[in-house]
């Protein structure tokens, strides 16, 4: 039986099982103490409970499937579990994930599109993105617009954010759309942007956009992180945290003012992918996570 998070009690489901000899692997998707902290800038109880109920996980998983190497270390040193039971299982693109033909009109009259896509929620850093847009609009760069694509409960509030703030003209939140017009929107794109707000939780996880944007060969802006300099390396342009708007706008217009650096950085986020991060090469892992399930 396999139980992916969050939430942390699915283990619960899989004891009854465990009783009539059923193993129970543990597909790690995110840390939900650092997750909770991220999202709402405190810890008390409910945190103390999700440290307990990721602990109790932990202790009933015959083996654990980690995305990355941090989370694989959380699992040892902070879960106790053998390190011969856990297994890297990264969330990379799969084979259908490929470029499309760019659509120009996906660039709203503007010679540049910068494009991004992901969860809308607090920990994303959407805000931050919106005053990135507001700072590019102040220094009178007319040239370019921002797509958003995905959902998530602060989708709305983003939107009153572009209104309030006269961004209309500038950037768009898709929502929910299809994987064709996602493609054709991150196609068509020049540069793709993580602004994923810099905190624990985010420092340590592995953000499968960034791998998207490999795949598709676009060179992607960021704020610096463990992770998320591990995934895309020379693919990214990297902020500092404590220069979240003026840097972030800097680095993107930096990229865009320098075509030649663009299709450098996307050519060898796409090979990457297709040497190392792509799901196929994620699949000995996973079927070794399952032999070794099945044989303790």
């Amino acid at each position: 039986m396999q139980g992916c998070n969050p939430p942390d009690d699915i283990f619960l489901i899989a004891l009854a099982f465990k009783l009539l000899g059923v193993k129970y692997i543990f597909d790690h998707h995110d840390a939900s103490p650092e997750l909770y902290v991220s999202k709402y800038g405190k810890k008390g109880l409910l945190h103390k409970a999700l440290v307990v109920f990721e602990r109790l996980t932990y202790r009933f998983s015959d083996v654990v499937m980690a995305t990355n190497e941090s989370y694989r270390d959380l699992a040892v040193s902070r879960g106790g579990v053998a390190s011969e039971d856990v297994f890297i299982v990264r969330n990379g693109p799969t084979e259908s994930f490929k470029a499309v033909a760019p659509n120009p009109a996906r660039k709203h009259g503007k010679p540049y599109l910068v494009g991004y896509v992901g969860n809308m929620d607090v920990q994303d850093g959407l805000d931050i993105l919106l005053d990135v847009v507001l700072r590019i609009k102040q220094l009178e760069r007319e040239d370019v617009h921002f797509t958003c694509v995905g959902p998530g409960p602060q989708l709305p509030s983003l939107r009153d954010m572009v209104r309030k703030k006269n961004l209309e003209a500038i950037v768009n939140f898709t929502g929910w759309v299809s994987q064709q017009e996602l493609l054709e929107i991150l196609s068509t794109a020049d540069v793709c942007v993580n602004p994923d707000r810099p905190t624990e939780m985010n420092d340590i996880s592995t953000m499968v956009k960034i791998m998207e944007y490999m795949a598709l060969g676009k060179p992607i802006v960021q704020f610096d992180s463990k992770e998320g300099r591990f995934s895309a390396q020379e693919a990214s342009v990297y902020c500092r945290p404590e220069s979240l708007v003026n840097d972030l706008a800097d680095k993107i217009l930096w990229l865009l003012d320098r075509p030649e650096e663009r299709k450098k950085m996307g050519e060898f986020g796409r090979r990457r992918v297709e040497k190392e991060l792509a799901w196929k090469h994620s699949i000995p892992n996973l079927l070794a996570a399952y032999e070794r399930a099945v044989n303790k």
